[in-house]
């Protein structure tokens, strides 16, 4: 027994001589353990006799969690068409955000890509000033994984002293004659003053104010208030709108044919239907569909008018497929997401699709994807209470319909004048592909479909 002991610490002293010049394994932050085992290598220096049966030393590497790690997050890959955008921060220094939040906005010429957080943690730094020109790639901010905002960790701190501070506002009880003590001559204590300055806001979150002028005051004795003027920078997609129809204007020899339609029966049928419509297919009946309708009909009736001319290869496009983009007015600018493939919607389709284009644009979610394309435009001024007006065509595209709003208006009917709900529509169009027969007969078609749609169902 006693010669086992010898030969297990003989051994022992060994295998630990060896754990000490063999590559510098403790350097190396190695951790021991005791096993039994019948052959054990170290740092392939050290074999033991494999006919006998001791306790040997091995050892194995840890890793490290590393917390409080800084990551640079990136400007994401744009679409082939846009090539750069500008930054507006949502969010500055030291602000604590959650995974998925939005840090920032990139505006391009066509839409808004929304930049979120990739993990939950503070902002370190920001890369890029606000309004600054970003590409795909580009380091945008660095954030500090897993870590609490200085914020968010003192708000208990600040707590605790406010109620320390509020305890001795209330009134204590009279204590006894005995038990009066000095009156207090000393200020009560200020309390402290935070060590670190107020983090600055982005220029995006400060909203542009002008200083509020002096009244001028008049040899009457009356005053009038100062007039003022502020500029503001325009943003990529009211230039990029600007420039488009700029060039529209250069480059189109524009027309416009306008009629009437009647919305009677329209109206009359969108009455009549609209609670067992919105019971079967969830979505309200509106007047869009049928004007969106009416106009995939006429243009495949029309084919010139969904038509294109290829001023690079001055050839004529046409297609056989109707694309429909429908102008949406949203905050930053007019944008005109594309429903595809009208001609072989319904009514119901047509409605679902708008109204999942529109709240997409409201959240500014629209993708470039989403307004790729597009063979004809609807731009709906009715809305606003537009009665008349005149669009500009969409290039590449070769013709624009405006729709406008609905009003009582006395008309001549069968010889006698009668009251009817009339809209006015206007048709816009390139005047050197489209000529003014195809351009009149295309809007009567819509006129005709939109009054009376058995005019479709019969193919008339």
């Amino acid at each position: 027994m006693l010669a086992h002991s010898r030969c297990l610490s003989r051994n022992f002293g060994r295998s630990l001589s060896v754990l000490r010049q063999g590559n510098n394994v403790l350097a190396r932050r190695a951790t021991a353990a005791i096993s039994a085992v019948p052959s054990v290598t170290f740092n392939n220096t050290l074999k033991s006799d494999p006919r006998s049966s001791v306790f040997q030393i091995h050892y194995f590497r840890t890793s490290v969690a590393f917390r409080d790690e800084v990551v640079t997050v990136k400007t994401p890959a744009f679409a082939e068409s846009v090539t750069e955008g500008d930054v507006r921060w949502e969010k500055a220094v030291g602000d604590s955000v959650l995974e998925d939040e939005v840090v920032c906005e990139i505006e391009t010429d066509k839409t808004s890509v929304q930049v979120p957080s990739p993990h939950t943690g503070v902002i370190e730094e920001l890369l890029v000033p606000d309004g600054g020109k970003v590409e795909g790639g580009t380091p945008l901010f660095k954030l500090r994984k897993g870590a609490a905002a200085p914020k968010a960790a003192e708000a208990p701190k600040a707590e605790a002293p406010a109620a320390a501070a509020a305890a001795p506002s209330a009134p204590p009880p009279p204590p006894p004659p005995s038990a009066v003590g000095p009156i207090p001559t000393a200020m009560p204590p200020v309390p402290p003053v935070p060590a670190h300055a107020m983090d600055a806001k982005p220029v995006s979150a400060i909203k542009p104010t002008a200083a509020p002028a002096a009244p001028v005051v008049h040899a009457d004795g009356g005053a009038k208030a100062g007039r003022t003027e502020s500029r503001v920078k325009m943003n990529r997609m009211r230039l990029r709108i600007a420039q488009r129809l700029k060039e529209a204007q250069n480059t189109c020899a524009m027309l416009t044919t306008f009629n009437e339609v009647d919305m009677s029966n329209i109206s009359e049928l969108r009455k009549s239907y609209k609670d067992a419509f919105l019971k079967k297919h969830n979505i309200k009946l509106g007047f869009m569909s049928a004007f969106v309708k009416a106009a995939a009909y006429a243009l495949t009736d029309q084919p010139a008018v969904n038509a294109v001319i290829d001023d690079t290869t001055k050839e004529i496009v046409y297609r056989d497929y109707v694309d429909i983009s429908v102008a949406v007015a949203t905050p930053k600018g007019l944008v005109v997401p594309v429903i595809r493939n009208v001609e072989g919607m319904n009514f119901a389709d047509i409605e679902k699709t708008i109204n999942m284009l529109g709240e997409k644009a409201r959240n500014n979610e629209l993708a470039v994807e989403d307004m790729d394309g597009g063979t004809f435009t609807i731009s709906n001024g009715g809305v606003f209470g537009s009665m008349f007006g005149t669009p500009i065509i969409n290039p590449p595209q070769s013709a624009i319909l405006g729709m406008h709003g609905i009003f009582d208006r006395p008309v001549a009917i069968n010889g006698k004048v009668e009251i009817r709900p009339m809209m006015y529509v206007a048709l816009t169009y390139d005047h050197r592909l489209i000529d003014g027969r195809e351009a009149v007969t295309f809007l009567r078609k819509i006129k005709s479909v939109v009054e009376d749609p058995r005019v479709m169902l019969l193919d008339m």
